[in-house]
């Protein structure tokens, strides 16, 4: 399998296809780790998938429905996925082997992708209007193992909320969580997503919806756990709602650390040269930003990113 990947990535670079004399190799996985159906990694990994097969024909793409960021990034360590969407608060924690890894983990990046924003989802009709009004609702916190359930435990935490005894707590991903807003089994949701997530546009459309301002809550996040949080705005644009502010908090594309570098190389390459194709898939791919894009602190960029980076910058 590495033989492959190493021929195929010096193929590509000389901008070759990967089968010239004698026979073809054969094809090899790339498992692409995303999140749930209805969510902004599911469509962008779509798109990926999609660009992979055009313009790198030696590789096999499978998309991967996932609980996402911390769950993409076990995937990643655990050798199920070869390319995983995540949060960098939960790439962060890798790298420090700070729980739930029991020690520094070797998480390489590819790029930085674009920004999530967190989303605090009620019903229209609702009386919850701040963090504090969740105690005693029904509420989803996200799905266990993902990114959005990471950043609300934190918050929850720094409101004095135990979402365990003042909530009526439900772990869903994007799909489930909006399907039991519509019909009444949840008060409210949390999904932290580039925009839009295509879930809660729907329910938006539908006029169901409200979203809550969490901008007060920004400074405190930083203060407890870094720079990586910052305050953002969701526009009305988006979504047709009143603009909202919110966290916000970059997306890495992640690898691991033994990625083939040529294999990385023509990967990041490939993030750039299909961007208006990936933006077929997902707005948020045209957000990728050369100048940006190697800022993906805490964690080391994989040395086949490294290359293209400086190519790029030198050519």
């Amino acid at each position: 399998m590495r033989r492959v990947l190493a021929a195929l990535g010096a193929a590509l670079l000389l901008g070759q296809s990967a089968c010239t004399e004698g026979p073809a190799p054969a094809p090899a996985e790339l498992r692409i780790a995303t999140g749930g159906p209805g969510g902004v990694y599911y469509e962008y990994g779509q798109g990926i998938a999609e660009a992979v097969r055009t313009h790198l024909p030696g590789l096999e793409p499978e998309v991967l429905a996932t609980a996402a960021s911390l769950d993409n990034v076990r995937m990643i360590l655990g050798g199920e996925a070869e390319v995983a969407f995540s949060l960098a608060d939960s790439v962060a924690l890798a790298v420090a082997g700070e729980p739930p890894f029991e020690e520094p983990q070797p998480v390489r990046t590819l790029a930085r992708l674009y920004d999530n924003y967190v989303h605090l989802v009620v019903a229209s009709d609702s009386d919850i209007n701040s963090l504090a009004d969740l105690r005693g609702h029904p509420v989803s916190t996200g799905a266990e193992g993902s990114g959005t359930e990471l950043i609300v435990d934190r918050l929850l935490e720094l409101a004095g909320i135990d979402p365990g005894t003042d909530l009526a707590r439900q772990r869903l991903n994007i799909d489930g969580s909006a399907s039991a807003l519509a019909s009444g089994e949840l008060s409210a949701f949390f999904f932290s997503s580039g925009l839009p997530a295509g879930a809660i546009h729907a329910l938006a459309d539908a006029g169901r919806i409200r979203l809550i301002d969490l901008s007060r809550e920004v400074t405190p996040m930083r203060e407890r756990y870094g720079e990586l949080y910052t305050e953002r705005s969701i526009p009305q644009s988006v979504y047709g709602l009143p603009a909202t502010g919110t966290i916000g908090v970059p997306n890495y594309l992640v690898v691991g650390a033994d990625l083939d570098d040529d294999l990385a190389r023509a990967l990041t390459g490939l993030l750039f040269t299909a961007r208006d194709e990936l933006a077929e898939a997902h707005p948020e791919a045209r957000r990728l930003n050369l100048r940006a894009a190697y800022s993906t602190y805490p964690a080391e960029l994989h040395p086949g990113a490294v290359q293209y980076y400086r190519e790029t910058r030198t050519g």
